[in-house]
């Protein structure tokens, strides 16, 4: 893990930014002036006329559907095929459980849609970065960049023929960048360093003595001292710190939580920086103005005194053009955290976050205290010698180090969470502090998104299984957070606790009409009613919106489709899982656990997921429910377009034309399914145990329902 003498953790192939002092001369100047000079402004988004009026319209369309289960619920002496008998009155109070739940979620996501908002800065405000060279990222910027460096860049270096001192020195920079990689490679590849560069960098040989990556004693080192270094043109560079926490295999590590609040303890120690960045490990810096941005928020003489952190959306830069498994949460990031931001701030998601120190560390908001002085910050100077540092810091980094304190509990990231960032954003905002959300045009951070079906659903099986954790312990948003925050974050929160629960409506409504359909039970207005106007425009209308919201936030129409897919096998899998998993922890029988998510993989893999083709290739659970329902419903509309076809009056299609289309829809949406178990004959296709189980599942499920 690194972090520069502003406090600021960085990815290791990120280039180094310096110190928020040399960012903020221009605005100190300004506010030895006393003159107030916003950086940053709120706007709120226009045009939200059109979306009131279509959310006014579906509020009274979902009330005609529930005043038709009302007045049309089954008599308990039914029995005709109109009627469908008794068995019917549980189905239909089964179905109309399940749009009560879907109305509630609706509520919910209107809420963060109902007025959104978005920030600018004003960063010509703070001095002026000189170079211009985006990303900063060496491995990303090489890929992108098919010409020398910016004209700004090149001039500052070079006099002369511009063209040919350019080319010459991009491709210098390069080959020392692909030898230092191939150095690095060969390491791995070799499990240990050449002795040149262990003679070199001493810190190598502390790993001698190492047993394991999950028993090893604490190892910090500073590569670089902000204190005594500058660069070529003497500007001083950032403090540079390797630190590798102590772990034993008899105390637990806790995970990502507990790395980050080692980092904090150790960075205090060092440079004690106001302000901390956070990253995850596959991400790199794609916006180097990302920094200044953060600092507009922080800095602000009128508007900044209660911001706690300021959060960016997680971007990647691996997803295909249309997104094939909706990594990109295009919406969740360009909609609902917009929504969140307006109804009181955005969650810490655990990336791509810039903190203030003191309230990661417990601090409490309160009117005399929360000003930071941007004048007097790093006056303390550090004394101690590199080598005292480094043993001083160790300590902070020792298993025992948190024993009997107040870590993981009131300070750094709560422990005992599978969504330790969640609850520790949610805290911080409890405790009286507000954050915010910024998403520029040049998105700050890329990552690795998942590159197969099975690591996607896994990813939100444990996202899901967090959040309703987190709704089920006593930090639940409507207790811990009555009176503290807003109700409309309140239940923004929600939005996300109720992931996993969507599961059991959802597997309802794609598995009992599509049997109802072989059994010949009506469960929907006939196709002549005016009873289907209400069901045909809230669906109709829902998913015309959700298109134009997809496209509007810069999607594509395959894109969207493919959206609306990941969404069912979202909800009939890893939500399902999630739920149960959190059922088993209540009861005792599973304890929680940090799964982090492979994103590498093979070079056929590679290939499929650059074709769009969906992987499988597993024998997992979740695509044995995946094909179960797929199968079922391909059966049940094949016996539905039998009776249909065999009645001669149209009375049946008359009856059942709504359960056909509901069924044919999902038929379609599981067209990749159906391809993965029968047609492929790749190594991403459905495994043989999975073909076989999930049509035993589907037939015996037909079967019980014709019977």
């Amino acid at each position: 893990m690194f972090f520069s003498c502003g406090s600021i953790k960085l990815k290791s192939n990120s280039l180094y930014y310096h110190s928020f002092e040399a960012l903020s001369s221009s605005l100190r100047e300004m506010m030895e002036k006393k003159e107030y000079v916003p950086l940053f402004e709120t706007k709120s988004a226009k045009g939200r006329s059109l979306f009131h009026l279509y959310a006014v319209s579906m509020f009274l369309g979902i009330c005609m559907i529930f005043v038709y289960r009302v007045s049309y619920f089954p008599s308990s002496s039914s029995s005709s095929l109109e009627e469908g008998g008794l068995d019917k009155r549980w189905v239909w109070m089964g179905l109309f459980f399940s749009e009560i739940w879907f109305s509630w979620y609706w509520f919910l996501t209107l809420v963060n849609r109902w007025n959104p908002i978005y920030r600018y800065t004003f960063k010509d405000r703070l001095s002026l970065r000189k170079f211009g060279v985006e990303p900063r990222s060496p491995e990303a910027y090489f890929l992108q960049t098919a010409s020398p460096v910016p004209p700004d860049f090149d001039d500052h270096i070079h006099g002369g023929d511009p063209d040919l001192k350019d080319r010459e020195y991009w491709h210098s920079i390069k080959k020392l960048y692909e030898e230092m990689k191939r150095r690095v490679e060969t390491a791995t590849e070799l499990g240990r360093t050449s002795e040149e560069i262990r003679e070199e960098h001493r810190g190598f040989r502390e790993w001698d003595s190492v047993s394991s990556r999950r028993d090893h004693q604490a190892i910090v080192k500073i590569l670089i001292d902000g204190r005594d270094a500058v660069d070529s043109e003497g500007q001083p560079l950032p403090t540079l710190v390797y630190l590798a926490r102590e772990k034993r295999s008899h105390f637990h590590h806790n995970f990502k939580a507990g790395a980050m609040n080692a980092l904090i303890r150790v960075s205090s120690r060092i440079s004690n920086g106001p302000i901390i960045l956070n990253v995850d490990c596959d991400m790199y810096s794609n916006n180097s103005e990302a920094v200044r941005d953060a600092l507009c928020f922080f800095m602000d003489e009128e508007q900044s005194h209660n911001v706690a952190y300021v959060q960016h959306p997680q971007n990647f830069f691996n997803p295909t053009k249309n997104d094939i498994y909706s990594s990109n949460l295009l919406v969740a990031r360009e909609v609902e955290l917009e929504g969140l931001d307006s109804n009181g701030g955005p969650c810490y998601v655990g990336t791509g976050c810039f903190h203030r120190r003191d309230t990661l560390c417990g601090k409490k908001y309160s009117q005399e205290c929360c000003k930071l002085d941007w004048n007097s910050v790093n006056d303390t100077k550090i004394e101690e010698s590199t080598d005292v540092l480094e043993e001083t810091c160790k300590i902070l980094t020792s298993c025992t180090y948190e024993e009997n304190t107040l870590w993981g509990k009131e300070m750094g990231l709560m422990y005992g969470c599978v969504v330790e960032d969640i609850i520790t954003g949610f805290i911080i905002q409890c405790r009286g502090w507000r954050s915010v959300l910024y998403n520029p045009e040049r998105k700050a951070f890329l990552g690795l998104a998942p590159t197969t079906l099975l690591q996607s659903l896994v990813q939100h099986k444990r996202w899901s299984e967090g959040h309703l954790q987190l709704f089920l312990s006593e930090y639940c948003p409507y207790m811990y957070g009555c009176k503290k925050i807003p109700l409309q974050l309140q239940l923004g929160y929600s939005l996300y606790s109720f992931w996993a629960v969507n599961c059991f409506a959802t597997l309802y409504y794609v598995s009992v009409p599509s049997l109802c359909l072989v059994r010949g039970t009506a469960l929907f207005p006939k196709i002549s009613s005016l009873w289907v106007v209400p069901f045909a425009y809230v669906f109709f209308a829902n998913r015309a919106y959700s298109l134009g919201e997809f496209l509007w936030v810069g999607g594509t129409t395959k894109g969207w489709w493919n959206d609306q897919r990941m969404w069912l096998f979202r909800r009939t899998t890893s939500y399902f899982f999630g739920f149960a998993d959190n059922i088993l922890k209540l009861l005792g029988s599973a304890k929680s656990a940090f799964v982090i998510t492979a994103k590498l993989a093979e070079e056929d893999v590679s290939r499929r997921f650059e074709q769009e083709v969906m992987e499988f290739g597993a024998s997992s659970p979740m695509f044995t429910i995946l094909a179960a329902l797929a199968l079922l419903n391909l059966l049940s509309f094949i016996g539905g377009l039998k009776r249909v076809i065999l009645d001669m009056q149209n009375k049946v299609l008359d009856l059942l034309a709504v359960q056909l289309i509901l069924c044919g829809l999902v038929v379609l949406i599981n067209l990749p399914v159906y391809q993965g178990l029968f047609f492929r004959k790749d190594n991403g296709n459905m495994p043989s145990s999975v073909v076989y189980r999930s049509i035993i599942f589907a037939l015996l499920a037909c079967a019980i329902a014709a019977n």
